[in-house]
């Protein structure tokens, strides 16, 4: 939640109000760039006491940020550094988070969310190309242009990425639980695939308004994905799904990351494609034969 400070001038920006951030090395500001009147939003990095693997997590994201320009990805707009902190100035997102959207919505019509993860799987093509993993996706690090469903969404908060090229792997635990892949909770070694469950996660999150697995803890969290054989879809939900959407969480959302899609198949999934006509099995199925005229007929 956002809260007023007094205002704090950095470079020819004036920090007006803090958002938020990853306590207690990262602050979040609203600023104003004082030779524009724009609205930015500012990421405040204290130096002092921060651990190296951060620090390089840091600079894989200044390098990353600095070097693309993309709808998808947040832009970065100027760096400027004190003794004590590196300011990354950003733009501002006036539509928030996509937490803050799910809460405020609930679960999305399925049209949305297919439009949302064709944006994010927009973002991810670029982070793959870059070989740079994310490592902690969730609601909270996807912000949106305006709070309306046909927002632009913007991947953010690269403070714990990396580059991971093929065929290299690591094995430090960090991300947010819930969004978390098993083999990072189970402390293997692990490659890019981890940021394709996180994908799962958000995208079943969408679509039943509530994460696939729970648990006070990781040890929980691991006991929930073990003993699941199918996915926790709402029963209003799963119904009224086209199987490409439950076809796509599955296959994200599989504890073996060997099994688990890849990214060449996550970005060419049919459900990401354009939504062609429903065939007359699917209509009778999710409808009932009286609307096969109606759907499926010119």
């Amino acid at each position: 939640m956002a809260t007023t400070e007094t205002s704090t001038t950095v470079g020819g920006y004036e920090l007006r109000e803090r958002l938020g951030g990853r306590p207690p090395s990262t602050v979040v500001w609203r600023a104003v760039d004082r030779s524009t009147g724009s609205r930015v939003a500012v990421k405040q990095v204290l130096l002092a006491g921060l651990p190296g693997r951060l620090r390089d997590s840091l600079d894989c994201e200044v390098r990353f940020l600095a070097g693309v320009s993309h709808p998808n990805i947040i832009r970065l707009l100027d760096v400027i550094q004190t003794p004590s902190s590196l300011y990354l100035v950003l733009e501002l997102c006036e539509g928030g988070d996509l937490a803050a959207y799910i809460e405020r919505i609930g679960r999305v019509e399925e049209s949305v969310a297919r439009n949302f993860m064709r944006q994010i799987g927009a973002g991810l093509q670029v982070l793959s190309r870059h070989h740079v993993v994310h490592r902690d996706l969730k609601p909270e690090n996807i912000l949106l242009s305006s709070p309306d469903s046909d927002a632009i969404l913007k991947i953010s908060d690269f403070g714990l990425s990396r580059v991971l090229r093929p065929g290299e792997y690591t094995d430090t635990a960090c991300g947010t639980c819930f969004y978390m892949a098993p083999e990072v909770m189970l402390f293997q070694k692990y490659d890019s695939r981890v940021d394709l469950w996180s994908i799962g996660a958000i995208l079943f999150e969408l679509l039943n308004g509530y994460p696939p697995f729970r648990g006070r803890s990781n040890v929980q969290l691991l006991q929930s994905i073990n003993s699941t054989t199918s996915l926790p879809f709402s029963e209003v939900v799963i119904s009224k799904l086209h199987p490409d959407s439950i076809d796509i969480c599955t296959r994200l959302l599989c504890s073996n990351p060997v099994k688990r899609l890849s990214f060449q198949e996550f970005f060419s999934h049919n459900f990401l494609r354009p939504m062609e006509k429903p065939t007359e099995h699917f209509v009778q199925k999710n409808y009932g034969s009286s609307a096969i005229s109606s759907e499926v007929q010119d």
